[in-house]
């Protein structure tokens, strides 16, 4: 009878297993390949595979009971419900910020505002073609604000139910920028168009203003969009540590230990999300498809916009239509890939610094959105 016992209970964890577990373990190998052997946003995409072995397990051990909450349950509630994790995400993310590029030329702000088109792009098709709720829909779209934390923010406060797919595909198409973005750019421009230098000459930027930015920007984005006040404000202040020249040891912490451990816990809690049941469906197709529309969607608008502009501007201050697809967040692979299709063009043409300029506005843009979003589906 002893040996019974024994027996049915090394037993009972293997026999409450179902094919859809299997699956899941699958996936979850496949984002622990992924990190390690192609080497797509590591940092998240390792952890949050092991997360999602883990709360696959039998019996969900990891998450406990509504009683008694396991260790990935209360990570995922009291850091990702709370927007926790995300928000500390952003203080080491504003550290590593230089928004002097952006202050040189302010005018590239309005790239990081038409570049994030996409999102409404997919949105309207999640929402009209695919009966997604409107929640659903544009949480689903924020996927093109190409900023992980903002995407789990909206997700995790207004569709929960399919936070661990939204996070998986704005992180996988985060890392897949350098291939996704260049197809697209080269379909809408012309050679000539490419190989555009843009004339401009770099600014100083006294000290005093680098200060005074990230607080009077935290200010006046609250006033008019309060819902981004916590994203915007959390950015800044990580910022305000680096340019203020006397918490260098803090600001080094922010970009370094803080962000590294905080970056641990997210991508684990992530995978506490990402059950057989809450996985294994349409949907989670229909948001990976719907993430690359909106990615390429912002590619798209950003270039097009450029394009635009060019029509009303004299040749000698003509824009290269290149830098309106790095108005996205992702800083600063963005930049970086626009930079090789012009060299690869013409191997003079340094467009680097006016593509930053854009890309960081994008980093600004893209809370301010994600705010407005937030804002709106509150508001419902």
């Amino acid at each position: 009878m002893f040996m019974e016992k024994i027996g049915s209970y090394f037993l009972s964890g293997i026999g409450s297993l179902g094919w859809q577990q299997f699956v899941m373990y699958a996936i979850g190998g496949v984002l622990i390949y992924l990190a390690t052997a192609k080497k797509y946003e590591p940092m998240l995409l390792l952890p949050i595979g092991f997360g999602t072995i883990l709360v696959n397990l039998p019996f969900s051990i990891v998450l406990g009971t509504a009683e008694h909450p396991g260790a990935l349950q209360l990570l995922f509630d009291y850091g990702i419900l709370t927007e926790l994790f995300p928000l500390l995400i952003f203080i080491g993310v504003g550290a590593m910020i230089d928004f002097t590029p952006l202050l040189e030329r302010p005018w590239l702000m309005i790239f990081g505002i038409a570049a994030h088109g996409g999102i409404f792009i997919a949105s309207f098709i999640a929402w009209y073609f695919f009966g997604f709720d409107i929640k659903q829909a544009l949480s689903i779209g924020v996927i093109g604000a190409a900023d992980g934390p903002t995407a789990i923010v909206v997700a995790g406060k207004h569709a929960p139910e399919l936070l661990g797919q939204i996070t998986v595909a704005a992180y996988s198409y985060m890392s897949l920028v350098p291939v996704i973005m260049p197809p697209v750019i080269k379909l809408l421009t012309t050679k000539n168009e490419r190989k555009i230098r843009i004339k401009s000459k770099n600014k100083n930027i006294p000290k005093w203003i680098m200060i005074v930015f990230p607080v009077a920007s935290t200010v006046f984005v609250s006033l008019f969009i309060p819902d981004a006040a916590a994203l915007i404000g959390f950015l800044m202040f990580g910022n305000l540590m680096k340019e203020c020249g006397v918490l260098e040891k803090l600001s080094c912490t922010a970009q370094n230990e803080l962000s590294n451990i905080v970056t641990i816990l997210l991508g684990i809690s992530i995978g506490a999300s990402m059950t057989a049941i809450n996985f294994l469906n349409i949907k989670t197709l229909l948001v990976m498809l719907l993430g690359l529309i909106a990615f390429a969607g912002d590619t798209v608008c950003g270039v097009l916009f450029a394009k635009g502009l060019n029509l009303f501007l004299k040749k000698e201050n003509k824009i290269n239509p290149m830098t309106g697809a790095c108005g996205i967040s992702a800083f600063p692979m963005a930049s970086r890939v626009v930079q090789k299709i012009a060299l690869e063009e013409d191997s003079q043409n340094f467009i680097l610094m006016h593509a930053v300029s854009a890309n960081v506005s994008g980093q600004i843009c893209s809370l301010i959105i994600g705010g407005m979003i937030s804002g709106f589906l509150t508001s419902l």
